[in-house]
Parts: C-alpha cells; sequence; structure tokens
C-alpha cells in the first residue's frame, strides 16, 4: 500500500452514458497543497466523493493515508463537501462539540472550540444556534468542523464558495496555517486564481480527464509568458505596438491599458523596448500566463480550437452560492 496521502490508478466513474471521471491516475504526497482545478461539471467533485467512499468508483484503484480506503482512516481526515450543512437547531458548541466526538476527540473540546471560533472571529457565537448565523459564518462553522481534530489530511470541496473577500482571506491564511503544520491538503476550485494563490501543485481535471498534473513552478516554466502589457502616454494610442512584425494582435484591457499578445517567435524584450520608445508608455511589462489562460489553451489543443475561449472563462467565473443546510 502506497505511503503517500492519496494514490489513485485508473480510477473511473459513469452516471449512465455520461462519464464523470475516465482512467484518472493521480498521487498526492503526504505534506503537499494540491489544487484539484477545472470546471463546474469537470469531475472534480466525483473524484473527491471516491476517495472519500461516499461514491464507489466503476473501475481503478485508490488509496489513502496507506489504507483501502477513507473508511478506514476517517478519523485522520477533515473533509468539507461541497454541499454545506449544518444542524440548524442545534447551538453552535454543542454542533462543534458533537463533530468533534464523531472524529474521537474527548478532552479538552470546549477549549479548542473556543480557540476555534476565536480564530474566525466567530468567538460570541457559541451559544447560538446554528440557524441563527450568516450562510458565511455557518461555512467557517463547518470548516472548524473539518479540523477540530486536527487531522493528517484536508479535503476541501470548494471552500471559498459564497465567501466575501474578507472572509476569503481568511480562510485562505487558515488553510495555509494546516499546510504549514505538515497537514496534507486537497482542495478543488473552479476559480482557478484561488488555486494560484494557494497551491505547490496543480491537476486539472477537463471532461472527466487529467490535461495537466505539475507543480506550479513547472507550469510557469513551461508556459512563458507571451503577451505584454503596456499603458502609453496621455494621447498616444496603441497603433505602435499593432504595427510590430512580432504582435499578433493588440486589445484593451481597461481604460488606457492595452494588451499585445505575441508570435512564439518573437523577441518580447526587442518589443517592449519598442512599445516603451514609441508610445511613450508609462508601464510595460511582461504577462504570465494565469492558471485560467494555461486551461483555455490546453482544451483548445484537444478541440483543435473548437472551443471558444470566451465561453470557457465564463465557465471559469465565480458564482457565488451560499451554504446549504442539513435538518437533523
Amino acid at each position: 500500500m502506497s505511503d503517500d496521502a492519496i494514490h489513485i490508478q485508473g480510477l473511473g466513474k459513469r452516471f449512465g452514458d455520461k462519464v464523470a471521471v475516465e482512467d484518472l491516475d493521480l498521487v498526492v504526497p503526504r505534506g503537499s497543497l494540491h489544487g484539484l482545478i477545472g470546471p463546474n461539471g469537470a469531475g472534480k467533485t466525483t473524484t473527491i466523493r471516491m476517495v472519500m467512499s461516499i461514491l464507489f468508483p466503476d473501475a481503478g484503484r485508490l488509496s489513502v493515508l496507506g489504507k483501502k480506503s477513507a473508511v478506514e482512516s476517517k478519523d485522520r481526515i477533515g473533509y468539507l463537501p461541497e454541499e454545506r450543512g449544518v444542524y440548524r437547531k442545534m447551538k453552535v458548541g454543542a454542533f462543534l462539540s458533537h463533530m468533534a466526538g464523531l472524529k474521537g476527540v474527548t478532552s479538552g473540546v470546549s477549549q479548542k472550540i473556543d480557540d476555534w471560533l476565536d480564530r474566525v472571529e466567530l468567538g460570541d457565537v457559541k451559544k447560538k444556534r446554528c440557524d441563527e448565523l450568516s450562510k458565511g459564518m455557518q461555512q467557517k462553522i463547518q470548516f472548524i468542523s473539518s479540523v477540530i481534530h486536527e487531522p493528517e489530511l484536508l479535503i476541501l470541496d470548494e471552500p471559498f464558495s459564497g465567501l466575501d473577500p474578507v472572509n476569503m482571506r481568511l480562510l485562505r491564511d487558515l488553510i495555509l496555517d494546516q499546510h504549514q503544520k505538515g497537514v496534507t491538503v486537497i482542495f478543488s476550485t473552479h476559480v482557478m486564481i484561488q488555486a494560484e494563490q494557494l497551491c505547490d501543485h496543480i491537476v486539472m481535471i477537463e471532461s472527466g480527464q487529467k490535461v495537466l498534473d505539475n507543480t506550479l513552478q513547472e507550469i510557469r516554466d513551461r508556459y512563458d509568458p507571451r503577451s505584454v502589457v503596456f499603458e502609453p502616454d496621455a494621447g498616444i494610442g496603441p497603433s505602435a505596438a499593432e504595427q510590430h512584425e512580432g504582435v499578433e494582435s493588440v486589445r484593451q484591457v481597461s481604460p488606457g491599458v492595452f494588451e499585445a499578445a505575441l508570435h512564439d517567435d518573437a523577441d518580447r524584450h526587442t518589443i517592449m523596448a519598442n512599445i516603451l520608445e514609441q508610445t511613450r508608455a508609462r508601464r510595460v511589462e511582461l504577462r504570465r500566463p494565469s492558471l485560467e489562460d494555461v486551461f483555455i489553451e490546453i482544451v483548445q489543443e484537444r478541440t483543435g480550437g473548437d472551443v471558444d475561449s470566451d465561453e470557457l472563462r465564463a465557465q471559469l467565473q465565480d458564482r457565488a452560492a451560499g451554504p446549504q443546510e442539513a435538518t437533523p
């Protein structure tokens, strides 16, 4: 049995005629921070549910923390599912105490709850019923329930969905803190900038298939900057950049700011120098491809360019989805 946190070989899952996950291989080393990214419907949640033994695969095999299934390692795993759920009528303290007990935590529970509530800025809600809290507050309570037993492996499915920017930053810091303590973290998201800010390793899934599995640095080394962002001086347009032989096209990205897409063999530094001189630009910089750009390029390569890039970008935009409630 593998010593990796998660080891997957040839995993497959179908729902009728729909292939949700196909021949997936994946290794998540202990102590890593992996991002599982792709648009909604790509197969991320199905993969996580198979890892958690909520769904059973039709093909392949996996191990979790050296065991044949998550069931055998359940007290060592923290899990925040995509479907949000708290026991509405329970008080927050009682709910967290109940969840800690399910994971085998029997001593110091009350103090652990107090400490965690303070950390997520909810120190005054312990005696409130869960249904008295906002959805964002409930989501933070659920995160506490996934880590209160100090797991070795933390699995988060779309953890930032429905959170405002302040609480997104708070949750991101809490995830990084878990990782720095040696916890293996894997989280899924269709908002790729979140993975770019957090992860040291990226796994991209598209239509149930893995299309990329590399460290963030390897991805950056592989996909070189191919565009230049510049801000011409007042009254000067982008025409000078458009006429350069190494420039494929120029588009406006915001008021007064333009992006020049370059040919693959273009001399980037010469083009930047020319743009700076000819437009008296206030700013000229290489634009590193984002994970969203990389994903779109991969999909277009796989489909022969048949997929519209704007439609793909729309699929990858965050759609705030509030947590669901569960009735006990």
